[in-house]
């Protein structure tokens, strides 16, 4: 028999001995990566954070759009003028016609391949391209598409009705936008 020696009275704030060893480590869980299971869950309820906001786009300068205007109206003008060498191959009215069809018709198309196939689908022209600027919608920043660039640019002519007003309207517009880009919903941007 053992006899095991008497001990002290303890008070109840006092640690108790263990009666046993423990023979595994407590198993040990992760912790959830977003800090724990108090930390608030998302997303957040609607109303709890201000949306964000999205970045400014870099609207093209004025001059950069005269540029690429000049450079767009520059390529189909040099075709149309090669039309006129008419004049100095002959002296007969139906073949100077002819040739000057011929090339006129090539500035047409070039033109529309251009100005609106190109533009439509890419956002830019070659003068847009080279001058760094791209056509797109307001609203989403898409590209326009054929028809909706045929109709931009035949909006154009409300920029020149007022005395050109709507062509110089970009230099204290906000969103510096033609009467054109307002009415198809339209701005140029930089690209890059």
């Amino acid at each position: 028999m053992t006899v095991t020696p008497p001990q002290p009275p303890r008070t109840p704030w006092e640690p108790q001995p263990p009666q046993y060893a423990p023979q595994y480590a407590p198993q040990q869980y992760a912790q959830p990566p977003y800090g724990g299971p108090y930390a608030p869950q998302y997303p957040a309820p609607y109303g709890a954070y201000p949306p964000p906001v999205p970045p400014r786009p870099d609207y093209a300068s004025w001059g950069s759009r005269v540029g690429s205007a000049l450079v767009d109206g520059l390529i189909p003008g040099v075709i149309a003028s090669l039309g006129l060498l008419g004049l100095a191959i002959s002296n007969d009215l139906g073949v100077v016609f002819g040739i000057a069809g011929v090339f006129y018709l090539a500035a047409f198309a070039f033109a529309l391949w251009n100005t609106c196939y190109r533009q439509g689908t890419t956002g830019q022209s070659l003068g847009k391209q080279l001058m760094g600027t791209r056509l797109v919608q307001a609203r989403d920043g898409g590209t326009l598409g054929f028809w909706a660039t045929l109709a931009h640019q035949l909006a154009h002519v409300l920029d020149a009705a007022p005395l050109y007003l709507g062509y110089l309207w970009p230099l204290w517009d906000e969103r510096r936008q033609t009467f054109a880009d307002k009415v198809c919903d339209t701005v140029v941007v930089r690209v890059g």
